[in-house]
């Protein structure tokens, strides 16, 4: 339980405060996360990351810098944010818990619904640490840099106008997701992530190889996802349901190209 919440006045000062309690402290945010089941936190020392000048969105050189206590609202409010994460941000239907969470947080939970991730996964999002590093989100969810003194300050998207799509299969708004997955086209290469339906969020690398559209996609992906029997539904539904999403977010993709050409 939280017994200190210490608000350093900047980055230098919040990474010194997690140096001097090490693993009796943790980085806050929005506290969305910390404060709530499952992923309360038994920390004793919370580090305050408000003021802090990282809830800012820019566009820098043809990419976009979301800073890590960007809150979900402001995602779907900024009119910089690309589409699909707009839409992946608003699959967490509470208003209340949206102006509450942020992207950072999002990232550094790892909480099993991790809605935002295959849409930041698809558009090959970097991770940008307090140090200056850079890392490849992929590689941040593999552990990479991934202590606990690591403060991740933002996230860049190297290319925010590749064409996206995301969907959500829930039985309700508030109801536990089943999937999330996004599509994302570079140029005629997919890049397609998923998650719900595999221990983490993540890319579907050997799928994305193959080129495969409607029909053949949609078994490709059934076999590359590895879901469990729970209250959301069974194996095969799961593999079923995973395999159409993803088959039908490419088609629209595909759909919504051929338009443009048609209207040049």
């Amino acid at each position: 339980m939280i017994e200190q919440f210490l608000k350093p006045a900047s980055v230098d000062e919040a990474i010194r405060l997690k140096s001097q309690y090490k693993d009796e402290a943790v980085f806050m945010a929005g506290g969305s996360k910390l404060n709530a089941t499952p992923t309360r936190t038994d920390k004793k020392v919370a580090i305050s990351l408000a003021g802090l000048g990282l809830n800012e969105i820019k566009e820098q050189g043809g990419q976009l810098h979301i800073g890590a206590t960007v809150s979900l609202q402001q995602l779907i409010d900024d009119p910089r944010t690309p589409p699909a994460l707009r839409e992946a941000a608003g699959f967490i239907y509470s208003r209340n818990v949206r102006n509450q969470a942020t992207l950072g947080g999002e990232m550094c939970a790892r909480q099993e619904e991790a809605v935002l991730l295959p849409v930041l996964l698809a558009m090959e999002a970097r991770v940008v640490f307090a140090d200056g590093q850079v890392s490849e989100l992929e590689s941040f969810l593999d552990g990479v840099r991934n202590s606990s003194a690591s403060l991740v300050i933002g996230v860049i998207l190297p290319e925010p106008d590749r064409p996206c799509a995301t969907r959500k299969i829930a039985r309700s708004a508030a109801g536990l997701t089943v999937l999330s997955a996004a599509v994302a086209l570079n140029g005629e290469v997919q890049r397609i992530a998923i998650e719900g339906v595999v221990p983490r969020a993540v890319r579907l690398r050997e799928v994305e190889k193959k080129g495969l559209a409607e029909v053949p996609l949609e078994l490709a992906v059934s076999e590359a996802v590895a879901p469990r029997d729970d209250v959301r539904g069974s194996v095969a539904y799961k593999r079923y349901i995973a395999g159409v999403v993803v088959a039908d977010l490419l088609a629209d993709l595909l759909a919504d190209r051929q338009q443009m050409t048609k209207e040049k």
